[in-house]
């Protein structure tokens, strides 16, 4: 629980189910703080950007780091610290956290497994953002970019793995692996499309909406209204896509909507940033989105890989997951759980 606590120090009352759908992002994107160069005031006024309480700011010719880590980021990568990655019994070795980003690989990899890919079989590696994990020698070595996820596949070469780190790029490569499942030749490209859609707007969502509106320490009209208003283009979009349909690309379920559902399908559901789904009215003006969200959190497999990597929030917790038992002793309910050990 040393994530939840540590985040609790830096945010007024997060919501546990915010923090479970956007730690990954915070860790991008601290709060401000005392030395945020903007800050609230009753005093000042910037009319140019609409915001008549926030101080105006100028930035200098030439921006320079005045050492401030920003709540661990720094302006340069690389390792900080040496530690080599464990390593599981499997071929492929995947390194993350359960956030968003990191449940869409592992909602594809329990898909795979439960359509009978043995071989899709899978450690998934704890990696505490909190504690700076992504910045060991041995996963910057898998990712130069320090993010969650990270991949290693050592399929038909033990000494020479494959490394894949961006989300989109180890769903593509599974996908592709296992006989293109879940990526129909027929809607290939359709399917990409909104593929890299997804990578390329939720940064808005999370980076932009959930920072302004549920974690920046002084709540500022002009952010929030920027991001909340591209928020709600994107569900409008989605919204319209799923209009006459079931999934993203037609009625055919897709990696499309595995790597959409985990930042779109929590938002509707109303398990990202707090009340945010009532703020943002979406069960007035997206009910196709929530009608999709709901019909895939059902999904067994969807229910199994959200839960891989969770260490934050309402229980069942599994921060590793090495074999399909795992998932299911965690799966079991209090009571069976109860007998077992007696």
């Amino acid at each position: 629980m040393q994530i939840v606590s540590s985040l609790r120090r830096l945010f007024l009352k997060p919501s546990l189910g915010a923090l479970a759908t956007t730690s990954k992002y915070l860790l991008q994107h601290p709060a401000s703080s005392s030395n945020t160069a903007i800050k609230m005031s009753s005093t000042s006024a910037s009319p140019q950007n609409g915001n008549s309480n926030v101080e105006a700011y100028t930035p200098p010719k030439v921006w320079e780091w005045d050492g401030d880590t920003f709540w661990m980021n720094r302006p340069t990568a690389g390792p900080r610290f040496e530690r080599d990655l464990p390593r599981g019994q499997h071929a492929l070795q995947l390194y993350s956290l359960g956030t968003p980003n990191g449940q869409k690989v592992t909602i594809l990899l329990e898909e795979l497994l439960a359509s009978g890919y043995k071989e899709a079989e899978y450690d998934a590696h704890l990696i505490k953002i909190m504690n700076e994990d992504q910045f060991s020698s041995g996963f910057v070595q898998v990712n130069p970019n320090s993010k969650i996820p990270a991949l290693l596949d050592y399929s038909g070469n033990n000494d020479a793995p494959t490394r894949l780190f961006e989300s989109a790029s180890i769903m593509l490569h599974l996908a592709e692996k296992f006989d293109n499942a879940f990526l129909p030749a027929a809607n290939r490209t359709e399917v990409l499309n909104w593929l890299f859609w997804q990578v390329g707007s939720a940064p808005y969502v999370g980076g932009g909406f959930g920072h302004f509106y549920a974690y920046a320490k002084d709540k500022m009209k002009y952010p929030i209204d920027r991001f909340t208003m591209e928020t709600k283009r994107q569900l409008d979009v989605l919204n319209r896509q799923l209009s006459n349909q079931h999934y993203i690309v037609g009625d055919e379920y897709t990696i499309a909507d595995m790597a959409i559902f985990p930042w779109y399908g929590g938002l509707v559901m109303g398990e990202s940033y707090g009340d945010a789904a009532t703020f943002l009215n979406v069960e007035q003006e997206y009910p196709h989105v929530i009608a999709w969200a709901k019909r895939i959190a059902e999904r067994p497999a969807v229910i199994r890989g959200r839960l891989v990597n969770k260490v934050w929030g309402e229980e069942p917790h599994l921060p590793e997951r090495h074999s399909a038992a795992d998932i299911d002793q965690a799966l079991q309910p209090a009571t069976a759980t109860s007998n077992l050990d007696r």
